[in-house]
C-alpha cells in the first residue's frame, strides 16, 4: 500500500480490519453481553457464535471466544465496554449492538441449511447436524414479521442453502417474499438466491423483492472451477447482467472472494467488469475455519493464508475509486452485506 493511500485510511478503519482480521474476542465470564449471540447457519460466521458491536462510527461482528490467551479480549468499562490488546486498551468506547436477525437493523434469515451444492470454501453444505436449525418458510415469515416490530428494524433480507433443487428452493424464497411484502407493504427486501434462469430473477423482482445478489465467489475463471465445481462461471455473469437491467444499478451485489490465490489485478477487473455494469461487488475476505480449510486445500492443490491487513484496506480504497468512477455507491443499498457493513471494510463507510 503507497503511503498515500494509507492516509486516507482512518485509525477506526485499520482498527476494524485487525479486528476482522483475527475474527474473534475473548468474553470473561464475568461480563454479561446485552442481547443473545448471533448463531449462523450461513456467510463468513456460519457454524460459529458471534455479536456485533461498533465504534468510531462502524461496526462489525466478531467470534465469541473463551480463550484467554485470545489476542483481543472485552472489557466492561462502565455503562459501556473497551477492547484490549496485548494488555493495553486498543478501543475505548465500544458498544454492544443488536442483532435483529442476524444482523443489525435486518431481519436477515437463512431459510434452508444444508446445500446440493459443494463449494470449498463454504461451511453450510458440512455443519454438523446439531448446529443446523429445521424451520419452515412458514416460521421464517413469522420470524421476520416479529422482528419488524421492533423498533430498529429498517429491512429484510433472505438467503438460502439449496436444498432438494433450485427451482423448490426458489419458489419457497418466492413464497416468503410475497408474503413479507403482503404484510409489510413498501418494506425493502433484499434476496440472495441461486437463479437458473432470467425468469427467476423477474419473478423475485415482480414478488417485491428490492434488491438481489447473485454470488461470482472469484472472478478468477480457474479458481472459480476449482471452489465451486458444479456451478456455471458464465451463466453467473450473464444471470448478474439479466438481474442489473431488471433491478437497477446499485440494486444487485455479488461476492468477490479474496484470499484464494487470486491477483489484486483480476480482483479489481471483477470490480470494474460488474461496476460497468451497475452492479457493485462485495469484496469479501476468506474466513478460514475448521470446516473449510482442508477441503480449500484440496481443491486449490495449494494451502492459502489469512489475508494481510494491508492487503484487506488496499483493495477497498481501489475499489472505492473504481465505483466513483461509474457513479456507484455502497451507500445505496438497503439490505444485505453492504447496508450491514459488521464483516467488510466498505468502501464509502469505512474508507
Amino acid at each position: 500500500m503507497k503511503d498515500e493511500d494509507s492516509a486516507h485510511i482512518s485509525e477506526v478503519a485499520k482498527k476494524k480490519a485487525e479486528l476482522i482480521h483475527y475474527g474473534k474476542i475473548y468474553v470473561p465470564d464475568s461480563i454479561k453481553l446485552p442481547y443473545p449471540l448471533s448463531s449462523s447457519t450461513a456467510g463468513p460466521g456460519a457454524g460459529k457464535k458471534a455479536f456485533a458491536l461498533s465504534f468510531g462510527g462502524t461496526r462489525l461482528k466478531l467470534g465469541f471466544s473463551k480463550d484467554k490467551d485470545s489476542k483481543f479480549s472485552l472489557k466492561k468499562n462502565g455503562d459501556g465496554f473497551q477492547i484490549i490488546k496485548d494488555k493495553e486498551v486498543y478501543v475505548h468506547d465500544v458498544e454492544i449492538i443488536p442483532t435483529l436477525l442476524h444482523a443489525p437493523n435486518q431481519a436477515f434469515v437463512n431459510l434452508r441449511d444444508g446445500c446440493i451444492y459443494s463449494c470449498s470454501f463454504c461451511a453450510t453444505p458440512i455443519l454438523d447436524e446439531a448446529k443446523k436449525k429445521t424451520v419452515s418458510p412458514e416460521q421464517i415469515v413469522n420470524m421476520i414479521l416479529k422482528a419488524s416490530n421492533q423498533e430498529d428494524f429498517q429491512s429484510v433480507a433472505i438467503t438460502s442453502g439449496i436444498v432438494g433443487s433450485p427451482a423448490k428452493t426458489l419458489d419457497e424464497i418466492l413464497w416468503v417474499v410475497k408474503k413479507v411484502k403482503e404484510n409489510l407493504g413498501e418494506v425493502e427486501i433484499g434476496v440472495e438466491p441461486y437463479v437458473s434462469e432470467a425468469k427467476d430473477i423477474q419473478r423475485l423482482h415482480d414478488a417485491g423483492a428490492t434488491e438481489i445478489k447473485i454470488n461470482i465467489e472469484s472472478y478468477d475463471r480457474d479458481i472459480f472451477n476449482r471452489i465451486c465445481p458444479e456451478l456455471d462461471y458464465d451463466h453467473i455473469l450473464k444471470m448478474l447482467k439479466e438481474a442489473a437491467m431488471l433491478f437497477g444499478r446499485g440494486k444487485v451485489t455479488t461476492n468477490i472472494l479474496v484470499g484464494l490465490g487470486e491477483s489484486d489485478n483480476n480482483v479489481l477487473d471483477g470490480v470494474e467488469y460488474f461496476a460497468k455494469r451497475g452492479v457493485v461487488a462485495v469484496i469479501r475476505i476468506l474466513r478460514l475455519n475448521d470446516y473449510n480449510h482442508r477441503r480449500i486445500v484440496d481443491a486449490l492443490g495449494h494451502d492459502v493464508e489469512k489475508v494481510p491487513l494491508e492487503r484487506m484496506m488496499d483493495l477497498a480504497i481501489k475499489q472505492k475509486g473504481i465505483l466513483e468512477r461509474y457513479g456507484l455507491s455502497t451507500m445505496s443499498f438497503k439490505t444485505m452485506c453492504h447496508k450491514c457493513g459488521c464483516c467488510d471494510i466498505v468502501p464509502f463507510k469505512d474508507v
